[in-house]
């Protein structure tokens, strides 16, 4: 049996007959919108995430079968995370906090494309890409957390793979993530102050003075980029520039107006010479 196959990525739920789908599904004679209503049944579950998925049609029949893989772990962490983006600074910031429920549930939908040959070893994975988002699990950083694993604090959960979560546990979760979100803003709003200040102090002082003492008082990069964009940078050095040529024009102009020492007539050498 001869095929043809399709590769695409397409929003889980909401994939449609415009590019880059349409285009290739129609040289192969299938009826375009049967193969958009199948997959966006097979990928209802992963709404607000891009999804790959493969057509692979009958040359003859022009039968056609969906299949489906998997968003990368990242994506998956934000949806069970109800978070559109990690932390710019994970190290101090955290955006969500996930139960063990969630990751057992991310580690077998990614079973297949993860390296380790147990659960508990793709449990341990999946916590891990949480440590560079700013992501919890249960309430402590990734590190933790794997160290949890290790000790056997899951154990329970990971035997009986168990994914579901209540409706009140689902609330603590939505409430700690309001309650990290306005931490962050309050932290940042402290940052901005202080880097504020520190400007102010040291007005007057080049910018890369100015940036070292805010990143001293710990003050975030993207903090103190914002605070101090590279165009305050860009119009010091040319204003640096400017002076320093000044000068030289300054330096020149004196040189010139300085009157110059006449030369001797010869006799004169002569005479010195003659003294000598």
């Amino acid at each position: 049996m001869a095929t043809q196959s399709v590769q695409a990525l397409v929003p889980g739920g909401k994939a449609t007959a415009a590019p880059p789908l349409g285009p290739q599904l129609g040289p192969l004679g299938v009826n375009i919108g049967q193969v958009v209503s199948e997959i966006n049944r097979k990928t209802a579950d992963f709404k607000g995430m891009q999804v790959p998925i493969k057509v692979i049609v009958d040359s003859g029949t022009k039968e056609f079968e969906v299949t489906v893989g998997t968003p990368p772990s990242s994506a998956l962490i934000f949806k069970e995370a109800g978070v559109e983006k990690g932390a710019k600074n994970p190290l101090t910031d955290k955006v969500a906090d996930l139960r063990i429920e969630q990751i057992i549930k991310i580690a077998k939908m990614k079973q297949d494309s993860l390296l380790g040959k147990t659960l508990k070893e793709n449990v341990k994975e999946i916590i891990g890409s949480c440590n560079s988002m700013g992501i919890l699990v249960q309430g402590v950083d990734a590190k933790q957390a794997i160290r949890l694993v290790n000790e056997g604090k899951f154990n329970e959960e990971i035997r009986t793979e168990k994914t579901e979560l209540t409706a009140q546990e689902l609330k603590h979760l939505e409430e700690e993530r309001k309650r990290l979100a306005e931490e962050i803003e309050k932290r940042r709003e402290e940052f901005v102050a202080k880097g504020k200040l520190i400007i102010s102090e040291m007005q007057g002082k080049v910018r890369s003075e100015i940036k070292n003492r805010m990143l001293a008082e710990g003050i975030p990069v993207a903090i103190v980029t914002e605070l101090l964009p590279v165009e305050v940078a860009a119009a010091e050095g040319a204003k640096a520039e400017g002076a320093k040529e000044g000068e030289k024009k300054e330096a020149g102009a004196k040189k010139e107006a300085a009157p110059k020492k006449e030369a001797a007539p010869e006799k004169q050498k002569q005479e010195k010479k003659g003294k000598r």
